[in-house]
């Protein structure tokens, strides 16, 4: 075959998806809305999703993308219900089938068993409106008649790109409607790249005793020996009242021995940088690492709320790098 062949094939694949899509666009309408109050209303039970062959494989993506997204969700095997995990299904609970034709032999004990319990609704997903499914969900939504890419209409393809796509608008509608945010998603992708990036200063932070407090009125020489035994290369120093007042870094140590012949007996408040920066615990860390790097420093202070003056914790860039933020 030739590649100019290959590649128009392609091309008209895609095509006839992205033809099945706008279709899909016109059919979101009040049943969609319905079927989204359904599952915003579902707070006392679980959302089961299902389907059989290719459906099936996109009703695990479905129940996938709402439990990242706050709505939680689990998969059910239909052929695998049909041998002892209908158990799984419980009252109050909302279970979504989805089935192009509607009257997939697996899916029909499902429906079977659902409708037998008033407290258990069901939302069904077809392109068939005289099938079972659409006939006995307490939600119908109807998706498109439409053909599929490739020889004979026999291959799913077109008809799966709008199941995936209206699960996507599902449980992004859901999403904003809860108003989950980044940092929700960030709390349950813990490993993902995206949590990485939203890290704040206050996951990454050193706090408690391990920040190297000391007070202003401290010798040189006491200074010295914390900060060897510390390792920060930083020292927070504070007042009476324990507000933070000044830094000292290895660097300004350094400044301060060839300043000084005697430097032993020197308190700290004397030739500390007075009014150290200071980042709300709530930063981005990458924030935090760009004023680093504009402020060619190494270390910040750590407040929460409006606090500058209360340290709650330090940042040291090394912490931020350790963490693959750049």
């Amino acid at each position: 075959m030739k590649k100019h062949k290959i590649q128009k094939i392609a091309e008209e694949v895609i095509e006839f998806e992205i033809k099945a899509l706008q279709k899909l666009k016109k059919f979101i309408n009040l049943s969609f809305i319905k079927l989204i109050k359904l599952i915003l209303n579902c707070k006392n039970g679980k959302i089961i999703i299902s389907g059989v062959g290719k459906s099936g494989i996109i009703a695990r993506k479905w129940a996938a993308t709402f439990s990242s997204t706050g709505t939680p969700s689990f998969f059910l095997d239909a052929t695998n219900a049909s041998h002892g995990d209908l158990g799984q299904i419980t009252s109050n609970d909302l279970v979504i089938l989805i089935s192009n034709s509607g009257q997939s032999e697996e899916l029909k004990n499902i429906i079977q068993y659902v409708s037998r319990n008033k407290n258990i609704n069901l939302i069904g997903v077809t392109s068939k409106k005289d099938s079972i499914l659409y006939k006995n969900s307490d939600i119908s939504f109807l998706t498109p008649t439409i053909k599929e890419a490739g020889p004979e209409n026999i291959v799913p393809t077109s008809s799966t790109t709008t199941q995936l796509a209206l699960g996507d608008a599902i449980a992004i509608s859901c999403m904003m409607y809860k108003n989950f945010t980044k940092y929700d998603f960030k709390k349950i992708h813990p490993s993902g790249n995206l949590s990485i990036k939203l890290k704040t200063v206050g996951d990454l932070m050193l706090t408690g005793k391990k920040i190297p407090f000391v007070k202003e009125n401290l010798t040189m020489k006491k200074a010295l020996k914390i900060n060897n035994s510390k390792k920060l290369g930083v020292l927070i120093v504070r007042n009476k009242h324990n507000d933070t007042k000044g830094i000292i870094t290895d660097g300004d140590l350094k400044r301060i021995a060839q300043k000084y012949n005697k430097f032993d007996n020197l308190e700290l408040k004397k030739v500390m940088k007075k009014k150290p920066l200071s980042v709300n615990k709530d930063l981005l860390a990458a924030s935090a690492l760009s004023i680093m790097n504009s402020k060619k420093i190494t270390v910040l202070c750590v407040h929460q709320n409006k606090n500058k003056r209360k340290t709650v914790g330090i940042i040291h860039m090394h912490d931020i790098l350790k963490s693959n933020i750049n």
